[in-house]
């Protein structure tokens, strides 16, 4: 089998490390930092699936601001203004996998590479510029207003790439992004760090990885 001529790349939990907000709310909140950061991910998931299924789309920095709040108040946590402006701007910065810029480099030559992310462009444009990442193209769901794992979503990125769905290689750590992703007609990668097992969600992934640094040598084969 041919190796795609076009990669598309999750962000969040793929390429850069939601939980690297941990030691900052650390800081405010002293030993509630791993517990906060687990909370409000999965609160920040559960909302952008339920807002797509209740067509009450708002764009994902306020979901992740909602989602801020909701897991302080779950966990007791007194969360103001200044709190909660500065773990939004973490989000803006946070840390890459260590096997990113060096996959991304090995990936690149011969083939489009792009982001297709839930994160609205006030999120992930500054992210992307933080780390000096070259896309031919950062996409956003935000031109959709719903979120992944509608199959229009993917669809996004044929139309912007210029490529045909069953020649575009999808890579996500969202084991149902990559079952989405793989529904709708990409191959598919998943990234699945934790061992986890696979969502009954009536697809399975072309490769499973440990990281993307994986991924070259899984093309390769």
């Amino acid at each position: 089998m041919t190796t795609p001529s076009a990669l598309v790349f999750d962000a969040y939990g793929t390429l850069f490390d939601v939980h690297a907000v941990v030691q900052r709310c650390d800081a405010f909140w002293p030993g509630r930092g791993a517990a906060l950061s687990q909370l409000w991910r999965a609160k920040q998931l559960e909302w952008t699936w339920q807002r797509s299924l209740m067509r009450r789309y708002v764009p994902f920095s306020q979901v992740t601001l909602d989602a801020l709040r909701y897991a302080c108040e779950a966990l007791g946590l007194a969360c103001g203004a200044e709190q909660a402006d500065a773990l939004m701007a973490e989000y803006r910065r946070l840390a890459t996998y260590p096997d990113v810029a060096d996959a991304l480099v090995r990936l690149r030559p011969g083939r489009k590479l792009a982001i297709l992310t839930n994160g609205s462009p006030d999120m992930i444009e500054p992210l992307v510029a933080h780390h000096g990442l070259r896309f031919d193209a950062v996409l956003s769901v935000d031109e959709l207003a719903v979120y992944k794992p509608a199959p229009e979503v993917y669809a996004l990125a044929v139309r912007r790439l210029g490529v045909a769905a069953t020649d575009i290689g999808f890579v996500s750590s969202n084991g149902w992004d990559a079952l989405g992703a793989k529904s709708f007609g990409f191959r598919a990668w998943w990234i699945n760090r934790a061992g986890a097992p696979l969502d009954r969600l009536d697809a399975r992934p072309d490769g499973l990885l440990r990281g993307l640094g994986e991924l070259p040598q899984a093309l390769a084969a």
